[in-house]
């Protein structure tokens, strides 16, 4: 009797095999890096950047948007877990939705979440640009962008190894920051330096300003903030864990991230001593702000330079870290041009990692000043995924292998595809717009498929059945 590719007697290896593939990435990663792969991709300091719009949307309540964001998200999180324990293969949503619903449902899982993907790294470098002309202001935007593609590149290119080596830097120098944060913002209210703050319940939960409106409002924001975590599944294929070590770097790496929104929110709301809005040449450096008036001293310049580093540099590199390993699984399974599935003799996706720099390189150029635009794409992108992965969820366990386990299988991915599927609904209409031309633009190119005769189907595409692996291990592409 065969054993199927989720089978618990199969290792890593064995398991990768039996869906028709052989072990081409460098399996190095161990469940501690993959959490700290997911910290990077989340940013533990995340909310310094956006802490003013989000105070202004949510009434002074920032902590209570994270704390709602992390309920939402953990839906999603426990589906993408499920999902990674029976299906360990390195293309996140367009694997599972390929395996657990139809083939060609995963393309446009993997088209849609390609959105996402390909503009993030854009995204984070627009924004470390304009931030560095803060700090720099006669120099060119375009340079720095360039400056953090080329830096990105160069590490991704030298393999999982400095990849996982530049993690654990950035991770503890902002580890640190936060711990400074926390001091400067503790001495700031226990000493009165800071006139009108004090620590209170109000920036979690103010019964007088709660509404309907307010919390559906901050679950867009909440649901968006915490967009990342879903990368760790893209590295499936070089972790050295268990079954579902992705999974639970990715459910950990969620409420670790989440107490530390939480705490730095909390305390910064607390020292912005109970202010109704920022104003609008306020609300974009907000949280440096407050940091400046509860330190007195020069600390908020050298926490801006680091939320920059953050960004452009560990967040951008863990992004196109992501985005190369989406686009060699789509391109080994045919649905992408089979010049991205080489790998390198570091064992990493060369021409992906190539191939996302250069369209950063170039979309930078045409997207500076319009990170509006981009964060809408992105957030589209990401969230017809998610609605997707859930529906993986409920076909593969419930209806294919007859899971009576309906807690996780059935009643944990509805409420998710709810959650996600009102977010979506409410999204912008530019988001809405740019998303559809997006996928239609994915159609042409299924059709493109179909009409030249190139198969779509997925290798190991009978899970209970798994093709056998050719000895060379070479596959039919483009």
């Amino acid at each position: 009797m065969t054993a199927s590719p989720s089978s618990p007697e199969l290792n890593a290896q064995q398991q990768l095999e039996s869906f028709g593939y052989k072990q081409e990435l460098k399996r190095s990663v161990s469940t501690t890096d993959l959490l700290i792969y997911g910290l990077i991709f989340m940013v533990p300091i995340a909310p310094w950047a956006i802490f003013g719009t989000v105070y202004n949307a949510a009434e002074g309540m920032v902590p209570l948007v994270y704390l709602i964001g992390l309920i939402a998200m953990i839906f999603t999180a426990l589906a993408y877990a499920q999902m990674a324990k029976s299906i360990p293969l390195a293309g996140s949503v367009f694997s599972y939705v390929g395996r657990g619903i139809h083939p060609t449902a995963g393309f446009f899982a993997g088209w849609a979440i390609l959105l996402d993907y390909l503009l993030v790294p854009t995204l984070l470098y627009v924004f470390a640009a304009e931030s560095m002309i803060g700090i720099f202001p006669d120099s060119p935007r375009w340079m720095w962008a360039l400056i953090f593609v080329a830096i990105n590149t160069a590490i991704n290119l030298l393999g999982i190894t400095s990849i996982k080596l530049m993690n654990r830097v950035f991770l503890a120098i902002e580890l640190v920051f936060v711990v400074i944060f926390v001091i400067i913002a503790v001495n700031a209210l226990a000493s009165g330096s800071v006139p009108g703050a004090e620590f209170t319940i109000t920036p979690l939960w103010d019964a007088s300003k709660v509404s309907g409106p307010l919390i559906a409002a901050a679950l867009s924001i909440a649901v968006l903030s915490f967009l990342g975590f879903d990368g760790i599944s893209t590295m499936a294929e070089e972790s050295t864990g268990g079954r579902n070590s992705a999974g639970k770097a990715m459910i950990i790496a969620l409420f670790i991230v989440a107490f530390f929104f939480i705490l730095q929110t909390w305390l910064a709301s607390a020292l912005s001593a109970g202010r109704g809005t920022f104003s609008d040449n306020e609300v974009g450096n907000a949280f440096f702000t407050v940091v400046e008036a509860a330190s007195n001293s020069g600390w908020a310049t050298t926490f801006f330079v680091v939320n920059v580093l953050a960004i452009g540099i560990a967040n951008a590199m863990a992004a196109q870290a992501a985005t190369s390993r989406l686009l060699f699984s789509m391109s080994r399974d045919r649905q992408l041009p089979k010049f991205l599935s080489k790998i390198s003799t570091r064992q990493v996706p060369k021409n992906a990692i190539l191939l996302v720099s250069a369209l950063s390189a170039v979309l930078v150029l045409f997207f500076v000043g319009q990170i509006d635009l981009i964060a809408a794409l992105v957030n589209f992108g990401a969230l017809f995924g998610f609605m997707l992965l859930h529906l993986s969820v409920i076909v593969f366990y419930i209806v294919r292998k007859k899971s009576t386990n309906y807690l996780l299988h059935l009643i944990v991915p509805v409420v998710g595809f709810l959650i996600i599927g009102y977010v979506l609904l409410n999204a912008s209409d530019l988001a809405k717009i740019g998303g559809l031309v997006w996928l239609v633009l994915g159609a042409g190119v299924f059709l493109y498929y179909r009409v030249t005769g190139r198969k779509t189907a997925l290798s190991g595409e009978d899970l209970e059945q798994p093709l056998a692996v050719p000895a060379t291990g070479e596959r039919a592409g483009l």
